[in-house]
C-alpha cells in the first residue's frame, strides 16, 4: 500500500499519543522525527515507513518511542511499506553504536544500510510461459525449436525463448495464443541457488583440520567469539574458513564474508563455487540497483545463506547472522575515509558481538591490532605456519640498486633482468611489481624545472602516456601532455622522472618483444570483467609476464608464477603515519606470496636503496614475528596504537583562511585532560584536495580515555562556520 492509498484513511483519524513514534530517517540528521503511525499498526522498532518531510516523502525506520516533544495535532502521519517489512532489531543497535562510536548522526549510518531503497517496493511479479502439452495445430520448424527447447519444463520469457530457439517473438506469442505454451506468474527474481555444504570435500592439511574443528566448532556454539586465522600465503586460510561456513550452513545460519576488493576477487568467487556449488551472493559498488534490490530482498529473508561483498556488505540486513569472516584482515581497503568514517574490520567485530556469532580474521600479515589481541588472548589464535601440498615457501632476495650497474632512466636492475631471462626461458611466469600508476609520477620542464600540478589538489599530475594525458590521482582532473612549458615557453621540453607501471613495461618490451604482458592496475583495467580477463589469462598461462600495481597482490593463485620482482620497495613512505612500516611490510610480503604456490620453487627479488631497512631484513629473513615485535615495542613507547588511542579532526572548505581561522579556534578551546594531548592544526599533507583547504587537528590519548566523550564536550563548545566541514576520524589509518 502506497502513502497516496493510505491518505484517505489517515485524513479523517486522529494521532493517539500511544501510536507516536520516533522515526529514524536515512539522513545526516542529528537524531529521530516524531511521527504518528496508522491505528492498529505497532510501533515496532525497525519498521520501515514512509514519512512525510517537507513537501516530499522519504522512507524512514520507527526506533523507539516517541519523546512526546511535539503536540500530537502536531504530528504528521507515516504509513508502514506494504507488505510490511522491518530491519532487524540487532541491526538498528549496530547502527546505533557505530554512530557513537563514530561520532556520526545515526541517520547517516542508517543510510549505509538502506542502500537499496527500491527493496522496499512492493514486488512486480514476471510473466513467463511454459510448456502445456497440448500440440499445435500446424507445426513448423520454428515452432518445433520452441517446443523442442520448452520441452525441459522450465519457465522462461518471451525474449529468452525467441533467442535460444532462434525463432521470431511472433512465434512465440503464436503457440501461447493456441495453447501450446501457457503462461505463469513468477516472483519478482529468481530464485538464488542455495550453496551445498557436500558439493564437493577438500583434503586438508592436518594443520588445516584443526584449525577448521576449532572453527565448525565455534559456529555451533552459536556464541561471540574472535579468531585470528594466521597463516602464510598459500596455506589455505581459504578452505579452512570455508568449512566454518559449510558448518553455517549446517546449522541453518548466514554467513558474511568481508573482502578488500570484491570486483578483483574473481578466483575467490570460482574457488567458493568449486567447494559449495554456487557462487555466494555479491555485494559491492558495481552492481546494478536491480542487483542490490535483488539481494538486498534475499538477505533480509535469509534466502540469501552466503553473502561476499565489500566493507559496505556490513550494513546487510541479516535476519540470521551465524558467521563473520574477514578476508585480508589487514587490509587497508577497509577503513571507510568518507561520510561515516570506519573501519570495516573493526566494526565487524562488534557486529559479530552484536548478533552474538563468531568471527573469523584471516590473514598472513595480520595488522598489529589483531597481533596484539591473538598474542594476549584476547582472540583465538589459530596458525597455519606452511604451504599447503609441495609448495614452500619462497627465496628472497635483496637487490641493493645502490650497487647495480644499471643505465640511465632503466628500472628493472641486471639482477632482477637476469631472473627474468631464466623464468622465462623455462616457461614459467613473471611478476613485477610498482605500486604506482601511471607512467610517471612528476613531469617536470627541463628547461626551468616547472613541475605540472593539478588545479584543484596540491598533487603533481601523474604522465599517463597510453592515453597523452596528465592525471590527478585524488580528483581525476586531467589535461592534454602540454607541447610547450607554460612558465617558460619552452617547446617539447617535459620529461618524465620515475618510473610508473606504464614505463616499466616500455621498458620490459624493449628487452622481451616476445613475451606475452599484460598490465594491471585501476587504469588498465576497466571494472570487474577486464579484470577478471586478465587473471584468467594470467592463470591459464597466456600471459608470460604480469606487470601491476597492489591490484595484483592480493589472494591471486598462479601456479606457473616463480618470479615476483618488486621494482622500488622503498615507495612506503610516511608522511608522519605511525602504521607505515607495518602497512609496507604487509604490501610487499603480500607480492612476495604470490611467487612459487605450485609445485615449482618460487624467488622473489627486492629491489631497495635501503637494504638495511627493518622492513626489508624482516622480508628476506621470513621474520614477520620478530617484525611485529619490534613494531608493537616502538609503538608502546610511543603510546602508539594498539597501546594508545588516535583521533583526527580534518576541516576543510573553499576559503583558506576561513578554515584556518576554524582550526585555530578548535585548538584554543581543546579542554585540557589527562592523558590527552592535542597537536595542531596544521596543514593536512595534501592542504588541497579537490578544490577545498584542508587543516588536521590529531588527538593523542592513554588507551583507558573515552576519546568519544572529550571529542563531543570539546566540539559542543566551538560553533564552525556553515562554509567549513568538519570530519572526525575515530582510530585513522591514514594521514593525507
Amino acid at each position: 500500500m502506497t502513502m497516496a492509498a493510505l491518505k484517505p484513511i489517515m485524513a479523517d483519524m486522529p494521532a493517539p499519543s500511544e501510536q507516536s513514534c520516533a522515526v529514524l530517517l536515512p539522513l545526516p540528521l542529528r537524531g529521530a522525527y516524531d511521527y504518528a503511525l496508522p491505528e492498529g499498526v505497532r510501533p515496532q522498532r525497525g519498521l520501515i515507513v514512509r514519512a512525510p518531510l517537507g513537501k516530499r516523502e522519504v522512507l524512514g525506520v520507527v526506533w523507539g518511542k516517541s519523546e512526546n516533544a511535539i503536540a500530537p495535532e502536531k504530528i504528521r502521519m507515516c504509513a508502514p511499506v506494504m507488505p510490511l517489512r522491518c530491519l532487524p532489531e540487532r541491526l538498528c543497535d549496530f547502527i546505533d553504536w557505530v554512530a557513537n562510536y563514530t561520532l556520526s548522526p545515526p541517520g547517516q549510518v542508517l543510510a549505509q544500510a538502506m542502500r537499496a531503497a527500491a527493496a522496499f517496493d512492493p514486488e512486480m511479479p514476471r510473466k513467463a510461459l511454459i510448456k502445456s502439452g497440448v500440440a499445435p495445430p500446424k507445426l513448423t520448424p520454428a515452432r518445433s525449436r520452441v517446443l523442442d527447447l520448452m520441452a525441459d519444463g522450465l519457465a522462461r520469457g518471451v525474449n529468452e525463448i525467441s533467442e535460444l530457439a532462434d525463432a521470431g517473438v511472433g512465434v512465440v506469442k503464436g503457440l501461447a495464443e493456441t495453447g501450446a505454451l501457457r503462461w505463469i506468474t513468477l516472483p519478482e527474481f529468481p530464485r538464488l541457488q542455495a550453496p551445498d555444504e557436500n558439493a564437493t570435500h577438500v583434503k586438508l592439511s592436518p594443520a588445516q583440520a584443526q584449525a577448521s574443528t576449532q572453527l565448525r566448532a565455534a559456529v555451533r556454539l552459536r556464541e561471540f567469539s574472535t579468531h585470528l586465522l594466521d597463516g602464510v600465503t598459500g596455506s589455505g586460510k581459504t578452505e579452512t574458513y570455508f568449512e566454518a561456513i559449510a558448518e553455517a550452513l549446517v546449522q541453518n545460519k548466514q554467513a558474511l564474508i568481508l573482502l578488500p576488493e570484491i570486483a578483483l576477487t574473481v578466483q575467490f568467487l570460482n574457488r567458493f563455487a568449486e567447494r559449495f556449488g554456487t557462487r555466494p551472493a555479491e555485494w559491492h559498488s558495481d552492481m546494478t540497483m536491480k542487483e542490490r534490490k535483488r539481494v538486498y530482498r534475499a538477505v533480509l529473508s535469509g534466502e540469501a545463506r552466503v553473502v561476499a561483498g565489500a566493507r559496505s556488505a556490513l550494513f546487510l540486513p541479516f535476519s540470521k547472522l551465524g558467521l563473520i569472516v574477514v578476508d585480508e584482515e589487514h587490509e587497508q581497503a577497509y577503513k571507510q575515509e568518507e561520510g561515516v568514517i570506519y573501519h570495516a574490520r573493526d566494526m565487524a567485530v562488534v557486529r559479530a558481538r552484536l548478533e552474538n556469532c563468531p568471527i573469523v580474521l584471516s590473514s598472513a600479515t595480520p595488522s598489529l591490532e589483531t597481533y596484539v589481541n591473538a598474542k594476549s588472548g584476547r582472540y583465538q589464535w589459530l596458525k597455519l605456519s606452511a604451504r599447503h601440498g609441495a609448495a614452500e615457501l619462497p627465496e628472497v632476495r635483496l637487490v641493493d640498486m645502490r650497487a647495480e650497474e644499471s643505465e640511465p632512466g632503466k628500472f628493472i636492475s641486471p639482477s632482477l633482468r637476469a631472473a627474468i631471462t631464466s623464468t622465462l626461458l623455462a616457461g614459467e611466469q613473471v611478476l613485477l611489481f610498482l605500486n604506482r600508476r601511471g607512467y610517471a609520477p612528476l613531469t617536470l620542464c627541463a628547461a626551468c624545472g616547472h613541475k605540472e600540478t593539478c588545479k584543484n589538489c596540491s598533487a603533481w599530475l601523474v604522465e599517463h602516456r597510453y592515453r597523452k594525458r596528465l592525471v590527478c590521482h585524488h580528483c581525476a582532473y586531467e589535461v592534454p601532455m602540454p607541447k610547450t612549458c607554460p612558465q617558460c615557453h619552452e617547446e617539447e621540453s617535459f620529461i618524465a622522472c620515475g618510473p610508473g607501471v606504464e614505463r616499466v613495461e616500455e621498458e620490459f618490451r624493449a628487452s622481451y618483444p616476445e613475451a606475452r604482458v599484460a598490465v594491471a592496475s585501476s587504469d588498465t583495467l576497466a571494472g570487474p570483467a577486464e579484470a577478471q580477463a586478465a587473471i584468467n589469462a594470467m592463470a591459464r598461462g597466456e600471459i608470460d609476464v604480469l606487470i601491476g600495481t597492489q591490484i595484483v597482490a592480493k589472494g591471486h593463485h598462479f601456479p606457473l608464477l616463480t618470479l615476483a620482482g618488486i621494482i622500488d620497495a622503498d615507495l612506503g613512505g610516511g608522511a608522519g603515519d605511525p602504521r607505515a612500516a607495518e602497512r609496507s611490510f604487509q604490501l610487499l610480503h603480500q607480492v612476495s606470496g604470490r611467487s612459487g604456490r605450485g609445485e615449482r620453487p618460487g624467488q622473489v627479488l627486492i629491489q631497495t636503496r635501503n637494504p638495511e631497512d627493518p622492513v626489508m631484513q624482516a622480508l628476506a629473513a621470513h621474520s614477520r614475528d620478530a617484525f611485529l615485535e619490534e613494531e608493537a615495542r616502538l609503538r608502546d613507547r610511543m603510546s602508539q596504537p594498539p597501546f594508545g588511542r588516535l583521533a583526527a579532526i580534518i576541516l576543510s572548505g573553499a576559503d583558506a583562511a576561513t578554515v584556518q581561522e576554524a582550526g585555530r579556534a578548535l585548538a584554543k578551546a581543546a579542554p585540557r585532560a589527562k592523558g590527552v594531548m592535542v597537536w595542531g592544526p596544521a596543514p593536512a599533507f595534501y592542504q588541497m584536495l579537490r578544490g577545498r583547504t584542508r587543516e588536521r587537528l590529531l588527538v593523542q590519548a592513554e588507551k583507558s580515555v573515552n576519546v568519544q566523550a572529550y571529542l563531543r564536550a570539546w566540539l559542543e563548545t566551538v560553533k564552525i562556520a556553515s562554509s567549513v566541514r568538519l570530519a572526525v576520524d575515530i582510530d585513522p589509518v591514514s594521514f593525507f
